[in-house]
């Protein structure tokens, strides 16, 4: 039977506000439009250090984009408690790395799955390193993400490093039709892809399908 990742959030955010304190949250972030939904829901509860860490980018122009993105939405939404935002290195040759025999995976197999465990374990050496409370990504907010597999990555992570996982699946209670209207609100650019060369590549298959060419 599948965990129910929303239910495992509610208890968590149930013992945060039972405590009496405000704990700290590191959020890995993949980009604006999919933090917009999360921290409008997180910061209620926590104090939030974004960490914008994708060295999956195809390029650096779409990279330093999306960090521009991200710092105008943290500087212009309003938030219940303090959010901050911490920018990774852009490694690409980390993102090839993990990615050598799988470049002609469909998106949503094992490349992806490598490239969460990439992102995700920088997050936890930084929330580790930081001593942040807990720590958590962005990234099951989106349709084409597998939350099942984000949280078994995120709880081998937790126990390996000794900070606590945010289990989560942002996804649920209209959580992506919601970063959609903020993304609007905010006129936040969305792109078409997850970010890698690959995933773009499939999309614009897809793109050239609809189209009929």
């Amino acid at each position: 039977m599948n965990e129910n990742y929303q239910l495992t959030l509610d208890r968590t955010l149930d013992t945060v506000v039972n405590s009496g304190r405000v704990p700290s949250l590191l959020l890995h972030s993949c980009c604006a439009p999919c933090s917009s939904y999360v921290l409008e829901y997180l910061s209620r509860y926590f104090n939030i250090t974004v960490f914008y860490y994708n060295p999956n980018l195809d390029t650096h122009e779409e990279y330093e984009r999306r960090v521009g993105e991200q710092d105008r939405l943290i500087r212009e939404m309003p938030f219940g408690h303090e959010v901050r935002l911490i920018v990774g290195d852009y490694d690409t040759d980390k993102f090839h790395e993990i990615s050598k025999g799988l470049e002609d995976v469909p998106e949503g197999g094992e490349r992806c799955f490598k490239c969460y465990r990439l992102r995700l374990e920088e997050a936890a050496r930084m929330a580790k390193k930081g001593g942040y409370d807990y720590f958590t990504t962005t990234l099951s907010i989106s349709p084409l993400k597998n939350a099942k597999k984000l949280n078994e990555i995120g709880a081998e992570l937790a126990e390996k490093y000794g900070v606590n996982y945010l289990f989560s699946d942002f996804k649920k209670r209209d959580g992506y039709k919601r970063s959609c209207e903020l993304s609007a609100v905010y006129s936040l650019y969305r792109q078409n892809y997850c970010g890698c060369e690959y995933s773009k590549t499939e999309a614009q298959r897809r793109e050239a399908a609809k189209r009929g060419c």
